[in-house]
């Protein structure tokens, strides 16, 4: 059963409603056992009962009045300081009101008040929800495509396999056809990169105008380590005539299509997989590849990677408009 917070009574109005209603025709300890109420509250619900469900609405079990709390007085006294010295501190404040004005209470309760009546606010660190810029999708194929790293998770390993090797799912996903490569590797280094893109240029059979990765190690060099180097990536991009472009640190949300890509492995993938050794693990992932390219998205008019991709092609070769 529902329960209601800052009320005392767990039954909604609806299922106090639907008790009552059943009195003629049940027993009332058959009613008590199935809702685990007392006779006592059914007499009390029905004495309530005026022929609407609001009625039986729960009321608010706040008290009228607290014996404890602060008096009138009081809370003038704790204005007029504030009206008097708008920049005073919480134990100025109760300095003052104890030397002043005999001010008993525990600075706690000072605390709660001014809080409550938004003292502490401070407009000037107020935050602005964020607002995603629209974003400008490609509309040709291997015009962009992103890449990034997962981490295949430990529970997928079985009796056998090392715990303490890692293993690594490259991904890249084409933004205009969200046809994706994977392919899992044992480092996550800067060779494993560049033997992926390979892969990826084989496997889509063509290059990508630009890769986007985040700012990891696998992908270029920190600003402190840079200077006069060049990371392989820069130097395999540069050969294969692709620019490769960086997002803005700690915004994983600008490579949103490939991170929501991973969501999607864990639920439909690592959620069921276990595999026994490397050369399993490649083989399981190459399957689900295959599986994968053919699921049809929300995000491209639930038509699959593999239908995008083959009405892509036809639109650039003036067969399809």
């Amino acid at each position: 059963m529902n329960s209601v917070g800052n009320y005392n009574s767990p039954y909604s109005a609806k299922e106090k409603y639907h008790i009552l209603s059943m009195l003629g025709n049940y027993d009332k300890e058959f009613i008590c056992h199935r809702y685990h109420c007392s006779v006592r509250s059914i007499y009390r619900w029905k004495r309530l009962y005026d022929g609407s469900i609001e009625s039986l609405e729960n009321k608010s079990s706040r008290p009228h009045n607290s014996p404890r709390r602060q008096t009138d007085e009081e809370i003038l006294n704790i204005h007029k300081l504030i009206k008097r010295n708008p920049n005073i501190s919480l134990n100025e404040l109760y300095g003052k009101l104890r030397l002043n004005y005999g001010y008993s209470r525990n600075p706690v309760t000072l605390y709660r008040y001014l809080r409550k009546i938004g003292y502490f606010k401070d407009l000037s660190k107020t935050r602005n929800n964020y607002k995603p810029k629209p974003y400008d999708t490609p509309v040709h194929i291997g015009e962009k495509c992103q890449l990034d790293v997962k981490v295949v998770p430990y529970e997928c390993r079985v009796k056998g396999v090392p715990f303490d090797m890692n293993f690594y799912q490259y991904t890249i996903i084409d933004e205009a056809t969200r046809e994706r490569f994977i392919y899992p590797y044992k480092e996550q280094c800067a060779y494993s990169t560049c033997d992926f893109i390979r892969r990826a240029i084989a496997f889509f059979g063509y290059k990508p105008k630009i890769i986007q990765t985040d700012n990891g190690q696998e992908f270029t060099y920190l600003v402190q380590t840079k200077k006069d180097k060049v990371h392989p990536m820069d130097l395999l991009c540069k050969e294969l005539g692709i620019t490769h472009v960086l997002i803005k640190p700690r915004t994983p949300r600008h490579n949103g299509k490939v991170e929501r890509s991973h969501r999607s492995d864990n639920e439909r993938f690592y959620k069921y997989l276990k595999f026994y050794s490397y050369d399993d693990l490649v083989y399981q992932m190459k399957n689900y590849l295959k599986r994968s390219n053919d699921i049809p998205s929300s995000a491209i008019g639930w038509k699959t990677p593999n239908q995008m991709r083959k009405e892509f092609l036809l639109k650039d070769l003036g067969i399809f408009e």
